[in-house]
Formats: C-alpha cells, sequence, structure tokens
C-alpha cells in the first residue's frame, strides 16, 4: 500500500463456508445423485466489509457467537481466502487465538524453541526468547511438561508471551486474554499498550466489554457478516450493549 497510515485494508471483503452433510441415502438414492452421499450447503461468514484501519490503532471487535468476529481476524491474517475482494495489510499479522499452534505432546520449552524457528529468530537467539518467555508466563518448571498436561489459560500464557517477544507490527487477538486469571491479563494488557505506543496496530476480538473500555480507541460491531456500527468506544458499546454500564 503507498499510503503509509493505513494499517489494514479491506475491500468488498466476503467469506463463505462450504459445509457438507453426510446424507443416509438407500442404493436407489446414491444413483440417482450420481453417487453423491454428501449434501453440500454454503453459510456467508462475511459479506460485503468495507474496513480501514490506521497504523497505531487498538480497534476492539464485538459481537454474538458466529456474527463473523474471528473470520475476519483470520482473512485479515490471510489464513482464510476471500470469496470477493480482497485484504491488504501494511506488515505479515501476528493471530493470537485460544487455540494457538502449539503442539500438544511436547514440552512448553520445546515448543517455545519450534515457534521462535518458526517466527524466523535465528537458533542463538533461542536463549533469549525462552527467558523471556519464562519470566513473563511465570509458569516455573511446568514448562518442562508436555502441553497436553497444561489448563487453557497456561497455554494461552505461552501462545501470549512467545507471539509478543517480538512486538508485531499488526497484532490480532482472537479471545486469547479471555482466559487466565487477573495478573496474566493485566501483564498481557500492559502489553499490547506497549505496542500502540511504538505505533503498532492492534485488532482484538471479545466479549470482554471493560477490557475493550481499557485499551481500545474504536470499536466494531459485527453482525451476521456485517459491519452494524464503526465508531468510538462509548458510542459503539452504548449501541451494542445499553445495559452494560460498567
Amino acid at each position: 500500500m503507498s499510503d503509509d497510515t493505513i494499517a489494514v485494508l479491506a475491500e468488498n471483503l466476503s467469506v463463505r463456508y462450504k459445509i457438507r452433510s453426510q446424507r443416509n441415502l438407500n442404493a436407489l438414492q446414491i444413483i440417482r445423485s450420481g453417487f453423491r452421499t454428501r449434501a453440500t450447503t454454503y453459510v456467508d461468514s462475511l459479506m460485503g466489509i468495507d474496513l480501514r484501519i490506521d497504523t497505531g490503532e487498538v480497534v476492539g471487535l464485538v459481537g454474538r457467537n458466529g456474527a463473523g468476529k474471528s473470520t475476519l481476524l483470520n482473512s485479515i491474517a490471510g489464513v482464510i481466502a476471500p470469496a470477493t475482494g480482497r485484504v491488504l495489510v501494511r506488515a505479515q499479522p501476528a493471530l493470537l487465538s485460544v487455540g494457538a499452534a502449539l503442539i500438544p505432546k511436547l514440552s512448553g520449552n520445546r515448543n517455545i524453541t519450534i515457534g521462535a524457528l518458526a517466527m524466523g529468530i535465528d537458533p542463538g537467539e533461542i536463549p533469549e526468547v525462552r527467558a523471556f518467555v519464562h519470566d513473563f508466563t511465570e509458569l516455573g518448571n511446568a514448562l518442562d511438561r508436555p502441553l497436553n498436561t497444561y489448563s487453557t489459560g497456561m497455554r494461552a500464557r505461552l501462545a501470549f508471551a512467545l507471539t509478543t517477544y517480538r512486538l508485531p507490527d499488526i497484532m490480532l487477538i482472537d479471545e486469547a486474554l479471555a482466559v487466565g486469571d487477573k495478573q496474566f491479563k493485566s501483564k498481557s494488557l500492559a502489553r499490547v499498550r506497549e505496542m500502540q505506543e511504538r505505533a503498532g496496530t492492534v485488532v482484538m476480538a471479545t466479549h470482554n466489554m471493560r477490557e475493550i473500555r481499557r485499551t481500545c480507541n474504536r470499536v466494531i460491531w459485527l453482525d451476521a457478516g456485517g459491519i452494524v456500527m464503526d465508531g468510538p468506544v462509548k458510542q459503539v458499546l452504548a449501541a451494542y450493549d445499553p445495559d452494560d454500564l460498567n
């Protein structure tokens, strides 16, 4: 993109999922269907999204489950290909979610090493990465254990620390701060603010309105794959949930 102020630009972005359902057919029905035993249906997750996010913004995505928040984050990250339109980004986004790509059978320390190498970090820097993750997560000896022994909150600590070792220019957070204890959330939000101070861009999907109020300077309300409202935090949250006075 030629405009240095733009971090993310979506133009007429639509995403459609193909869903195949298993059918119980008899032999005659199978023949008549051309030997197709599964019906195909399509679900529109995003429809005609036009969106601009500038460098340095921290944007909250709100909406009920199924509104399209995760799909939008995955589209920005390049994980999901659009059915129509396009998404342009200033830099490669880092996507952090509760289901972050960690290897359950390996230890926390082994995941740190593999994750750091996957991020393009020089092998000689691995001890520094490990020291940062140890300090940030405060998981102690648990990092010697396999991830499949971890709670969801412990996995979130590890994923967040590893992803933010090098603060990315564009950070996408999908409910990853919703788990874990109060101390972890506080440290994580401080890390997000640190990114904002260095002109990083953050887009976060969460159901925690207090988290949005503390961190974001803009909110986008999604519903049924479209944008209902986009604007200042107080204005959008008052319309989205008028009963929430916190």
